[in-house]
């Protein structure tokens, strides 16, 4: 299993980004996928996840409204859309399967939001 971030960056309050996850080594649209943060000092925290039909999801209270987790099963590929980004969103932000009950995680992309 390899999971590969990108996307993330500097942008300023108010701005976009949109993350990446290339997934490969593994039967991809057989799972659900989901896309974690983590602030320096804290835990790493469910931001979204996306069912394995796409058709369901689910998004931490805080990051409702402003951020969109979407699939492609013939790209192999998650995307985390945010929008709105709030000094709070700064993280290292990881992309996660969970399969045949074992954690897969990928290296992360830094997002960083300040003025």
């Amino acid at each position: 299993v390899h999971l590969e971030e990108s996307g993330g960056g500097l942008v300023q309050p108010g701005g976009s980004l949109t993350l990446s996850c290339a997934a490969s080594g593994f039967g991809f649209s057989r799972y659900a996928m989901s896309w974690y943060r983590q602030a320096p000092g804290k835990w790493r925290d469910l931001v979204a996840r996306i069912s394995n039909d796409g058709n369901s999801s689910e998004y931490a209270d805080s990051v409702k409204g402003r951020f969109t987790i979407s699939r492609d099963d013939s790209k192999n590929t998650v995307w985390l859309q945010m929008n709105s980004l709030k000094l709070e969103d700064t993280a290292v932000y990881y992309c996660h399967v969970l399969r045949l009950k074992s954690d897969y995680w990928g290296q992360g992309t830094q997002v960083t939001v300040s003025s």
